[in-house]
């Protein structure tokens, strides 16, 4: 009866520990998804803005858009890497996952467009809060097309096993930022804790979901 029991913890304990080597892949989706659906909202807005109009279909069809296509990217992702993790070099920025590099130039885009409409504004002597707006709005559509072709075509993407140098000292999370020494920082990493409940009748497996806010790796 031992050797049994010690026979089935070892094969839930492989299963288990092949679910745990793949935890990437959640981390890939849920990263994605979420990116997505921030990004959406931005562009709802963004459409708001550019219509002036109060009608928030835009933004509700921007949701439920950016989620659908935080998905899809996650699936990507997960396809290239066969759920591993990854690191993007964008133009900008670099990020775990594709959609973060699109999201940091839709902000950009914005932040660029209030700018620049902002001044012309000041020179024609116009409400600056109309340049704002406008310009914000045309600047994050912008910067989300820019972002696209950045995430899809110009950026690289390092894979660990495709390459000897691999982002394993990149921290995980949502977003990553990697400093010139190598060290990084990541935030909202999800993560899943597990427990084996053994008991003389039965073996439990506990698995609870949890958020790492921040992750730090330094390059000592």
């Amino acid at each position: 009866m031992q050797n049994i029991t010690a026979g089935v913890i070892l094969f839930i304990t492989l299963i288990f520990g092949s679910n745990f080597a793949k935890a990437q892949t959640i981390e890939l989706l849920a990263g994605n998804t979420l990116n997505g659906t921030v990004n959406g909202t931005l562009l709802g807005g963004a459409v708001m803005g550019l219509t002036n109009d109060s009608d928030f279909a835009p933004l509700r069809i921007g949701v439920g858009l950016g989620t659908l296509y935080g998905i899809g990217v996650g699936a990507y992702d997960i396809s290239q890497t066969n759920g591993s993790s990854m690191i993007v070099t964008g133009t900008f920025n670099d990020g775990n996952n594709s959609s973060i590099i699109v999201l940091l130039d839709t902000f950009y885009g914005a932040a660029a467009g209030s700018v620049i409409a902002s001044s012309v504004m000041l020179i024609a002597n116009e409400p600056i809060v109309k340049g704002l707006q406008y310009g914000a709005s045309a600047g994050a559509i912008a910067g989300f097309g820019f972002g696209v072709v950045d995430s899809f075509i110009l950026s690289e993407r390092i894979i660990p096993g495709a390459s000897a140098h691999s982002n394993s000292n990149t921290a995980n999370g949502f977003m990553a930022l990697t400093f010139e020494n190598g060290s990084s920082i990541g935030f909202l990493s999800p993560s899943v804790f597990s427990s084996l409940d053994l008991t003389e009748e039965n073996i439990r497996a506990k698995f609870t979901p949890a958020i790492d806010v921040i992750n730090l790796k330094v390059n000592l």
